[in-house]
């Protein structure tokens, strides 16, 4: 279970990096998108900073599960957040893929309780 914690946390913290990243560049599909669920702009270094922070707390979840626990409550509860925010503006179509970083992002704090 330990080897499973550390390629999930690996594979998601790269994909909340360049998530992050592309919220701190305004690149223009996420910013079409998050403007369109009502996300002002000023808000996007705030949840660059959360999915960064999240991506650290995976990988330190490595040495020190805890942290990794911690982090993957916080991250699922991030990208339920996006999933709410896409179904509150009746965005359906723009669900899914929140929906199933939510579903990985549960699977370190399943693992890392299971390691503890």
């Amino acid at each position: 279970m330990f080897t499973a914690y550390v390629v999930v946390a690996v594979l998601l913290s790269f994909v909340l990096v360049f998530s992050a990243y592309a919220k701190l560049v305004k690149e223009e599909e996420v910013t079409s998108t998050m403007v369109r669920l009502g996300v002002p702009l000023s808000w996007f270094p705030v949840l660059a900073g959360l999915e960064i922070a999240g991506a650290l707390g995976l990988l330190a979840g490595i040495v020190y599960r805890p942290l990794g626990i911690a982090a993957g409550i916080g991250v699922t509860l991030y990208f339920l957040g996006a999933v709410l925010s896409h179904l509150r503006v009746k965005d359906v179509a723009g669900s899914p893929v929140p929906a199933v970083l939510t579903l990985v992002a549960a699977v370190p704090v399943i693992l890392g309780v299971g390691t503890l």
